[in-house]
C-alpha cells in the first residue's frame, strides 16, 4: 500500500489527504482484533517480513523511506531516495538503453547442453526456428568438445544468431574455434555478437582451480579493436547463488569480479571505456519477483557507481543476462517448476534484463526433452507477445516498494563488496575462504527456514505426491565441481524421499505411519491433513483408515494399518485431546505402538503422548528421526 504525497494535485480535492499516522492507526485496529497490541511503527513492524541481508518488507510504503517517516523533520520526497535517472542514462537504474526492450523484447537465450554435437545441432536448429534469439552453449567439460562446435552450429546463420560460450577452463580454445567459424563463414566483424564467456574467477569459484587470464586479455584487445558486438568476459554470479548466497552477496561478488577484470583489462592496455564494453553480467532470477526486479535494478546502479568512480560514467550501462534460478528447481513434482520459472522470467523482464534464459522444468532430472525446451522458450514468447511485458520501459519504476527495496539491496551489496575489496579483492577472498564461509552461513540460516517449512516448497515440503511417476530423462553430463558447493532448496527433503524410494524398492511398500483421528471430520480434518502432508514430505505414507477412531477401535485400526516402527499420530481438536487422548494413546500402545505423536501445540495432553508435530517444527529433523526408528536405511 502507498500513501500519496501532498503535491497540490489531489485526485479528490473535497477529501483530506490521508496521513501516514492515519494508516498506522488502521493497522493498530486490525492488530487489536487479532489480540495484539502495538502502536505507531511497532504496528507496522508486526506486519513486516524479514528477508535475507537484513532487509525487511513492510506493509506500508510512502514517498519518504520507512526509516524517516516518523522523524519530526522528514525529508521531502525529492530528497527521500537516490536519483534513479532516465532509461539509458546514468545511473542506469531504469535500464541500460533508452528504449529498453520495447523494440524487440528481451533476447531469448536458450541454454544448450549435450556431449554429442549432432544431437546438439538438432536442438539448436529447432530452438532457433521456434523463437530463440541467441544460443548459450556449454563447451568442454559437461558439454560438446571444442572440435564439435562447428558441427553443433552447422546451418546456423551466425550473423543473425548471437552465441554465448560457457567453456570453463577451455575458454581460449573454444573462443578460437568460434572466431574461426565466423571467419570461415564470412561473417563481417560488425555483425559478430555474443560473448566468449571467459570467466577465470567464476571457474575458480566452481572448481577451486585458478585459470590464466592472459588469453582472455588478448581476446579482449582484439574484440575491442575490431568486433564491437562481441564481449570477452562473463561475470557469472551463478556460482555464488548456487552456493546458497543471498541477493546482496550475489551482487557484491559480481561487483568484485567485475572490478578485478576491469583492473586487468586497463593494465593490459585497454581504455576504461573499452574495458567496460568487454563485460557481460549473469544473474539468477528467482520466483521472488520483487527481489529479482530490485536485484537487477540495483546491479545496474552499483555498476554505474563503479563506472563513475573509474572516470567513465557513460560506459556504466551493465549488460545483463538473467537465468532462472537452479536453486529453486525441484526434482519432485517438476511440473511446478514451470510456475517458478514463469514468475522468474517475468521478474527478469520487468527488471530490465537484456537476455533471459528459462531453464527447462526437467532441469534437475537430466537432459531436457524437446517438450521441456519448447515450454522454456515459449515462456518468454508468451510474456512478450501476449502479456506485452516489454511494451513498457521499467514498469516497476516509481513503485515506492520497489524503489526502496532497490536502494536497500544496493546498500547491502555495496557493503559486502567493500568487505571483499578490503580482503584483497575477489581472487583473494575466494582463496582465503571468506566467500565460502559467508555463503555457507547464509545457506545454513536459509536451510533452517526450509527445514521448518517457513519457506515452503510446493510439491516437496508442501503437498507432496508419493504416487507420482517422475519423467524419465537421459542423464546430464557431469558439470564442473570441486570449488563452492551447489545447493538446492529441495535437497534435505530429497534425501528423505530417496530413503523412502529405496525402502519401496527393497520391500514393495513405503514406510507407514498411522493417523488416529479423533471425533468428527470437522474436529480432526485440519490437523490430520497437516500431519499427512508433513510425513509425506519425508516419503512416509500416512494411513488414515478408518476416518475416525475412539478408545475401542484405535487398537485394531493401528494393528491393521501396517505402521512401521510402532508409529502413530493423534489428530483432533484441543478439546477432544483433553477428553480422549489418554485413552486412545493407551489403546494404541496396547496394540503395539511405541511412539505416539500429537499434531498440535507442545504441552497438549502431555502425559498421553511422546512427541509433537506442529507448524514451525523442524520437519527435516522429525522425519529423519522417524525414518531411523522405522529402520529405513540411510
Amino acid at each position: 500500500m502507498t500513501v500519496l504525497p501532498d503535491d497540490g494535485l489531489s485526485l479528490a480535492a473535497e477529501f483530506p489527504d490521508a496521513t501516514h499516522e492515519q494508516w498506522q492507526r488502521l493497522v493498530e485496529g486490525v492488530l487489536r482484533k487479532s489480540g495484539k497490541e502495538a502502536s505507531g511503527t511497532a504496528a507496522e513492524d508486526a506486519l513486516s517480513t524479514q528477508l535475507e541481508d537484513g532487509l525487511r518488507t513492510r506493509p506500508l510504503y510512502t514517498a519518504v523511506p520507512a526509516a524517516t517517516t516518523a522523524a519530526t523533520a522528514a525529508p521531502t520526497p525529492a530528497e527521500a531516495r537516490p536519483e534513479t535517472g532516465l532509461p539509458g542514462f546514468a545511473p542506469f537504474v531504469r535500464g541500460g538503453r533508452a528504449a529498453g526492450n520495447v523494440a524487440s523484447g528481451w533476447d531469448v537465450r536458450q541454454r544448450l547442453v549435450h556431449t554429442d554435437p549432432a544431437r546438439l545441432n538438432e536442438a539448436v536448429l529447432a530452438d532457433l526456428e521456434n523463437g530463440v534469439t541467441s544460443l548459450w552453449i556449454t563447451v568442454g567439460q559437461g558439454g560438446i568438445p571444442v572440435s564439435g562446435l562447428a558441427r553443433a552450429l552447422d546451418g546456423v546463420y551466425l550473423d543473425l544468431a548471437p552465441v554465448a560460450l560457457d567453456a570453463g577452463a577451455e575458454y581460449a580454445e573454444a573462443a578460437a574455434e568460434l572466431l574461426r567459424l565466423y571467419a570461415e563463414r564470412g561473417v563481417p566483424a560488425e555483425a559478430v555478437h555474443g560473448s566468449l564467456g571467459a570467466d577465470p574467477l567464476g571457474h575458480e569459484a566452481r572448481t577451486g582451480e585458478a585459470l590464466d587470464p592472459a588469453p582472455a586479455l588478448e581476446l579482449a584487445r582484439q574484440n575491442a579493436a575490431g568486433r564491437p558486438g562481441l564481449r570477452t568476459f562473463t561475470v557469472d554470479a551463478l556460482p555464488y547463488h548456487e552456493a546458497g548466497g543471498s541477493a546482496a552477496e550475489e551482487l557484491g561478488l559480481s561487483l568484485a569480479t567485475g572490478v578485478a577484470y576491469l583492473r586487468a583489462l586497463t593494465e593490459g592496455g585497454l581504455s576504461t571505456e573499452a574495458a567496460f564494453g568487454q563485460l557481460e553480467f549473469r544473474y539468477a532470477a528467482t520466483a521472488d519477483q520483487f527481489l529479482t526486479i530490485a536485484k537487477l535494478r540495483a546491479a545496474r546502479r552499483l555498476w554505474a557507481r563503479i563506472a563513475e568512480a573509474s572516470g567513465a560514467p557513460e560506459a556504466g550501462a551493465q549488460r545483463q543476462h538473467a537465468v532462472t534460478s537452479p536453486v529453486m528447481m525441484t526434482r519432485r513434482d517438476p511440473w511446478v517448476n514451470m510456475l517458478r520459472t514463469t514468475v522468474a522470467c517475468m521478474a527478469a523482464g520487468v527488471g530490465g534484463a537484456d537476455s533471459v534464459t528459462v531453464l527447462p522444468f526437467d532441469h534437475e532430472l537430466g537432459l531436457p526433452d524437446a517438450f521441456a525446451r519448447r515450454i522454456a522458450r515459449n515462456t518468454s514468447t508468451v510474456l512478450l507477445e501476449e502479456s506485452h511485458l516489454a511494451r513498457v520501459i521499467d514498469p516497476a519504476g516509481g513503485s515506492w516498494y520497489v524503489e526502496q527495496l532497490t536502494d536497500e539491496l544496493a546498500q547491502a551489496a555495496w557493503e559486502f563488496f567493500q568487505t571483499v575489496e578490503k580482503a584483497g579483492g575477489q581472487a583473494a577472498a575466494l582463496r582465503s575462504g571468506l566467500v565460502a564461509e559467508r555463503l555457507a552461513a547464509t545457506w545454513a540460516t536459509r536451510s533452517k527456514r526450509l527445514a521448518t517449512r517457513r519457506e515452503p516448497v510446493t510439491g516437496v515440503s508442501e503437498f507432496p505426491l508419493l504416487s507420482e511417476k517422475l519423467p524419465a530423462r537421459e542423464p546430464a553430463p557431469a558439470a564442473a565441481s570441486g570449488g563452492l558447493p551447489r545447493v538446492r532448496r529441495d535437497e534435505a527433503y530429497e534425501a528423505l524421499r530417496a530413503r523412502s524410494d529405496a525402502h519401496l524398492a527393497a520391500t514393495g511398500a513405503r514406510p507407514r505411519i498411522f493417523l488416529a483421528a479423533l471425533g468428527p471430520a470437522a474436529a480432526h480434518t485440519a490437523r490430520a491433513t497437516f500431519a499427512a502432508n508433513l510425513f509425506q514430505a519425508g516419503g512416509i505414507e500416512a494411513v488414515h483408515d478408518p476416518v475416525s477412531v475412539d478408545p475401542e477401535t484405535a487398537g485394531p485400526a493401528f494393528a491393521a494399518s501396517g505402521a512401521d516402527g510402532g508409529m502413530a499420530v493423534l489428530c483432533s481438536s484441543d478439546a477432544l485431546y483433553e477428553e480422549q487422548a489418554a485413552a486412545v494413546s493407551s489403546a494404541l500402545r496396547a496394540a503395539g505402538a511405541t511412539t505416539v505423536f500429537l499434531a498440535g501445540r507442545p504441552g497438549t495432553a502431555e502425559a498421553a503422548v511422546d512427541e509433537y508435530v506442529f507448524a514451525g517444527c523442524d520437519a527435516v529433523a522429525v522425519l529423519s528421526s522417524v525414518l531411523d526408528r522405522m529402520g529405513v536405511a540411510r
